[in-house]
């Protein structure tokens, strides 16, 4: 199944102390590439989305989540004193005014913008707890993303598959052209021997003459490269029914449709086939365009 990078997902959970909400959207990339964001006292978790996504969710894309969390009650504890910090801050800033020749400004709240005076009790936190709770939201919202990239692979493999279609009709065309044009080839080829050989006195060698001709007439043939281009093209169903992640071996396939084409170009002397070919050719960059956004 063909499953496309780009999609997006969301999901909310309310709760009786806190909400929580999960974005997760990516792009195309040719590895896994994943950023989080999150509220700073959960940051904790971060490496845990990341392993949770490329082991279950993703194997290749650049994925951004977007972590929320919104608290109905003060998860703050009580504020106190650093007096021994308090005692060394204040003496700093007189030791300044005195030896700058300074005004003497040092107030309450000049000396309680340096958060450091001040320590915050908290109480032990259940961060597995904060995980699971998490990951369920961030989970809710990846079957939503999943559920697009399926949506979305579809698409795409309708696309591609209808183009696959059009050039196999395409090297049937090719085929039938060449079938009559190696020979016309052959007989053109030894009308001009003849004639050539006749012209200088030349006698002909018969067995020799039909030879080269044979010769020459079989380096134009393109069956070889028609019967591959036909394998490649029957490989592509193949692949888009595992299960696995598909777009490395479509890239692969695509260079190898490519190659055979380009061959088929170049040996063919028929200005209908070379026709032809430009077609084959801008139907699978199309295609490859395509499968750049294939996981």
């Amino acid at each position: 199944m063909i499953k496309s990078m780009t999609a997006f997902g969301r999901a909310k959970v309310e709760g009786e102390d806190k909400d929580i909400t999960v974005e997760v959207r990516s792009v195309n990339s040719r590895f896994f590439d994943c950023s989080v964001k999150l509220p700073r006292s959960f940051s904790f978790m971060e490496e845990k989305i990341k392993t949770h996504i490329q082991k279950n969710w993703v194997s290749r894309a650049k994925v951004d989540v977007y972590v929320a969390v919104e608290n109905h009650t003060s998860e703050i504890g009580a504020l106190s004193v650093d007096r021994v910090f308090a005692e060394k801050y204040i003496s700093a800033l007189r030791t300044l005014r005195d030896e700058f020749g300074l005004s003497d400004d040092i107030s309450v709240m000049s000396v309680a913008r340096n958060s450091d005076v001040f320590t915050t009790e908290t109480e032990d936190r259940d961060l597995e707890g904060e995980w699971q709770r998490v990951k369920a939201v961030l989970d809710e919202a990846l079957v939503g993303y999943a559920s697009m990239r399926e949506d979305e692979g579809r698409r795409i493999e309708d696309d591609i598959t209808a183009k696959i279609e059009r050039i196999r009709s395409f090297a049937a065309e090719i085929e039938a052209i060449s079938a009559s044009d190696g020979i016309g080839y052959r007989d053109k080829l030894e009308e001009r021997l003849r004639k050539i050989l006749g012209d200088n006195g030349i006698t002909v060698d018969e067995n020799r003459l039909l030879t080269e001709c044979a010769i020459w007439a079989d380096k134009i043939a393109i069956d070889e490269e028609l019967v591959r281009l036909r394998s490649h093209m029957s490989a592509f169903y193949d692949i888009i029914s595992l299960k696995e992640p598909s777009g490395r071996k479509l890239d692969f396939l695509m260079q190898e449709l490519n190659r055979e084409t380009n061959t088929i170009g170049s040996k063919a002397n028929n200005a209908k086939i070379a026709r032809i070919v430009v077609d084959v050719k801008g139907e699978l960059e199309k295609i490859r365009e395509q499968i750049q956004n294939v996981e």
